[in-house]
């Protein structure tokens, strides 16, 4: 009996340590070049339990807490620039009223996108993609989401104009639950990774859509409620990788480490010890 029960602890210790590192990530990130094997963690809108979503603070806030990659979303505003900002309306983050597609680049920026987040971040300015691919691209890899494609004619030629600017992009993923703008960004930059997202539904993809989605996707993602073993080991057959999401799922860890996952995007870079000191409302 105390032979196995210290099996047992033995055996737990290493089912932590394992789920600890998947969450906590690699700490060093060598220039220009990201580690794109193992598992990595995912930095959603930045660290943004701990700061405001998609905003230099919590972008700042992933990269110290160790995160692989920092995730951010784009749209394009009246006069073209590339924005970081997750909704389709400046509404909910900012001061302003109104679609992001109605404000030139100079308009967004009088914005203040901290205050609703907490009086300590008052005067936190919208980013451009360009000038998140400018401070932090180097240090941190990123995961870059085009949000409603379908909004915003040309949105992938202008995306893949500026990676190829900023010129490596081996430590870049591109991803949208648009399929087809994904497939159209793979053909304007075929060495760029690409992830497609997959929209929660108790109906997995069949073996013929994997085949098809693997032809030009590296990643298929999926919410970690709407997916199971079975289905990451046949992505994983098809060449393909996985990552999960979930909003504050405090089972996150165990099912991801479980069902095998190449990584996990998550409002914490790291899984907190204690809560954070600034939250995000529920």
């Amino acid at each position: 009996m105390r032979k196995l029960g210290k099996r047992k602890v033995s055996w737990l210790a290493g089912l932590v340590s394992a789920c600890l590192l998947l969450l906590v990530g690699f700490n060093e990130h060598p220039p220009k070049q990201v580690e794109m094997t193992g598992m990595i963690s995912v930095a959603h809108r930045g660290a943004s339990s701990y700061a405001p979503e998609n905003t230099q603070a919590a972008f700042r806030k992933g990269l110290e807490l160790g995160a692989d990659f920092l995730e951010c979303d784009v749209h394009l505003s009246k006069d073209g620039e590339l924005i970081i900002m997750h909704d389709d309306k400046v509404d909910r983050t900012t001061n302003g009223k109104g679609f992001v597609k109605d404000y030139t680049l100079d308009e967004l920026k009088q914005l203040d996108v901290g205050t609703a987040f907490g009086a300590t971040f008052s005067g936190e300015k919208i980013m451009t993609l360009d000038e998140l691919l400018d401070e932090f691209y180097g240090e941190i890899g990123l995961l870059i989401e085009i949000k409603k494609s379908n909004l915003y004619p040309g949105i992938e030629e202008k995306v893949v104009a500026l990676l190829k600017k900023h010129g490596d992009v081996s430590g870049i993923i591109v991803q949208s639950f648009d399929i087809e703008s994904m497939r159209k960004i793979h053909s304007l930059l075929p060495e760029l990774q690409i992830a497609v997202l997959m929209k929660p539904s108790t109906l997995l993809p069949s073996a013929k859509r994997l085949e098809d989605l693997t032809s030009f996707a590296t990643y298929i993602n999926f919410d970690v409620s709407y997916i199971n073993k079975r289905m990451v080991d046949r992505i994983h057959a098809y060449g393909g990788k996985v990552l999960v999401w979930s909003k504050r799922d405090q089972q996150l860890i165990s099912k991801a480490f479980q069902y095998g996952v190449d990584g996990i995007i998550t409002d914490f870079s790291r899984w907190p010890v204690e809560e954070p000191t600034f939250m995000v409302r529920q």
